[in-house]
């Protein structure tokens, strides 16, 4: 009799082991999901640069107040629309923003394919306020200029890239405030079995076709330069910033099929942390993708939903107030010393058709700070464990 009991009671307490366990591995995946994070979670709070304003300024409700001293903008709509921009820091301190701009009298539509052109910009701080120094090649074709985006070369030299408008071009300088001269064509030669399409538009019945588009450049940590266009084909060049380009994969999304595989644009890529990383906008969803890779060519792996509009209250200010811009698009990252410090995004107030020029819409380039050594620091622990 003493034995069965020790034999009942042994086994109640194998099960309660076991139950207890169980319950121990559901904590765990519990508190697992919860430290699941994505790069939305790592925006920081805006600092205004001045006042938070709603008088006297263009804007619908959504967006007001704001700082207008935040990034660049002409808040009383005098002349100007603002759109694309990358940052470039110079030797001094001093923050450089090369951006497309166009006449507010162009509706949105009108305005980034009519009247585009490449400028300049500088402040004093990165966060703004950016004072415009005007074109950045008035000389070539009257300025003309989209997809702007600015970068110091692995030689010292600041380039600014252009495309959309034209087949895709570098200009350069040996001083951030110009004169920047054309240095010439980017050249994509070596398709490397994929379709020249994923350099360029290959539709003849596209409005801009053989141009490329949304081109962003990177200085590749090996002394290479890195282009990832509209598609998110890498092409690497191993001969300077002109190429010839080698593309060396194919979209970074086509091997997650659950992904949208059509109308991808504005991809952005930086290397921070020890990975290469792109996000790039499904524009019908308004929603941005994140992709990682160790080499910046192969093996891009899926990281989840960078930010979306309705979701991600990306532009808030420490005091509070959020801005609700109704379309987010062209985002780059600054990165300093070996992290990102802030995005920068091209904002309109309303959509884009609704935008008649000569009204009280327009858009202006905003600067959000960024935990970037959190973020890789996540991203590291992230990609040991797989």
């Amino acid at each position: 009799m003493n034995k069965l009991l020790i034999i009942v009671l042994s086994f109640l307490v194998l099960i309660g082991c076991k139950n207890e366990n169980k319950k121990g591995v559901v904590q765990v995946e519990h508190q697992q999901e919860e430290k699941q994070k994505s790069l939305v979670d790592f925006f920081l709070p805006m600092e205004p640069q001045g006042e938070l304003i709603s008088e006297g300024i263009w804007g619908a409700e959504n967006v007001l107040p704001r700082d207008v001293k935040n990034g660049l903008e002409d808040p009383k709509l005098e002349k100007w629309c603002y759109w694309d921009g990358r940052i470039v820091k110079d030797d001094a301190g001093k923050y450089h923003m090369y951006a497309s701009k166009w006449n507010q009298s162009y509706n949105h539509s009108d305005g980034w394919h009519i009247g585009s052109k490449g400028m300049h910009a500088v402040s004093d701080n990165i966060m703004g306020p950016y004072e415009d120094k005007g074109l950045t090649w008035p000389n070539w074709k009257d300025g003309i200029g989209h997809n702007v985006i600015g970068l110091r070369m692995h030689d010292d030299r600041y380039a600014v890239v252009t495309s959309e408008l034209t087949p895709g071009e570098i200009f350069v300088s040996d001083n951030p405030n110009g004169p920047f001269e054309l240095l010439g064509p980017i050249k994509v030669e070596d398709p490397n079995g994929f379709g020249m399409g994923l350099a360029r538009y290959s539709n003849p019945e596209q409005p801009h076709y053989g141009n490329m588009s949304n081109v962003k450049v990177m200085l590749r940590p090996d002394g290479k330069y890195m282009i990832i266009a509209r598609s998110t084909a890498p092409m690497i060049s191993e001969n300077g910033i002109l190429g010839p380009y080698k593309i060396m994969g194919d979209r970074i999304y086509k091997k997650y099929p659950n992904l949208p595989q059509t109308r991808n644009e504005d991809p952005t890529i930086w290397h921070s942390g020890g990975l290469y990383h792109i996000v790039y906008n499904h524009w019908p969803t308004k929603t941005s993708h994140h992709f990682t890779s160790k080499d910046g060519i192969k093996d891009w792996v899926y990281r989840g939903i960078a930010f979306k509009k309705g979701e991600s209250k990306i532009f808030k200010y420490t005091d509070g107030t959020i801005n609700d811009w109704q379309f987010i698009e062209r985002p780059t990252a600054y990165v300093e010393d070996g992290h990102v410090t802030h995005f920068i995004f091209s904002v309109i107030d309303v959509k884009k058709g609704q935008d008649r020029g000569n009204d009280n819409h327009a858009s202006k380039i905003v600067v959000v700070p960024f935990d970037g050594e959190a973020f890789d620091k996540y991203m590291q622990d992230l990609v040991s464990v797989e």
